[in-house]
């Protein structure tokens, strides 16, 4: 059994300090996860190793396993990196912020949302961990449903996108993968404003 981590301590101004220690922890943690994130969007959830991410962020692989612990949890830590803004509780509003997040990763998908993507469909753990964050993501999105089938509205919100998603820029074998953002969000704006509009009257 793993030993409980022990909780971080409040960080202090001069923690914020410029070649503090934790300052360059900070540092060194920040350029390993974003080493993370392309050797999982390169080789996979499966055969990525933490060799290869120590390699790439140019520190030793012991450091590597001294901030995270196991590459399972450098993944997780990979996807709370991408992980997206709360949502407002108004439903329109709501609505509006699902869509305008959806627009701009039509656009340009981070690679680190693309990691996760591509690795979750691959390897039972990297799915595991995904899980863990679409069922965060869809919690948000329930908090501004007033229905009672909340829950089952935002799980398909949370379909309809990781599907475009993964249509768009892992399949890119139809015309999703080309189509114009802004005619994809104009039709499917009814959709979304459907889900969660407020059932409660």
């Amino acid at each position: 059994m793993t030993a409980p981590r022990p909780a971080p301590r409040p960080s202090s101004r001069a923690d914020h300090r410029p070649g503090s220690r934790a300052e360059q922890r900070r540092r060194t943690e920040a350029r390993i996860l974003d080493a993370a994130t392309h050797v999982f969007f390169g080789a996979g959830y499966e055969r990525a190793t933490i060799r290869a991410v120590a390699s790439a962020a140019g520190v030793d692989a012991g450091l590597v396993m001294h901030y995270f612990g196991s590459k399972q949890e450098l993944f997780r830590r990979v996807i709370d990196a991408a992980s997206v803004p709360e949502f407002s509780e108004a439903p329109g509003q709501a609505a509006e912020q699902i869509l305008a997040s959806l627009a701009s990763r039509l656009t340009s998908e981070p690679v680190a949302s693309l990691t996760i993507l591509r690795s979750m469909l691959t390897n039972p753990e990297a799915a595991s961990a995904a899980g863990a964050a679409i069922a965060r993501y869809e919690t948000q999105i329930a908090q501004a449903i007033a229905a009672d089938d909340a829950d089952l509205r935002a799980a398909l919100i949370g379909a309809i996108t990781l599907g475009i998603m993964v249509s768009r820029h892992l399949i890119r074998s139809d015309e999703l993968a080309t189509a114009d953002p802004a005619e994809v969000i104009r039709l499917l704006r009814p959709c979304i404003l459907s889900l969660t509009a407020d059932h409660s009257g």
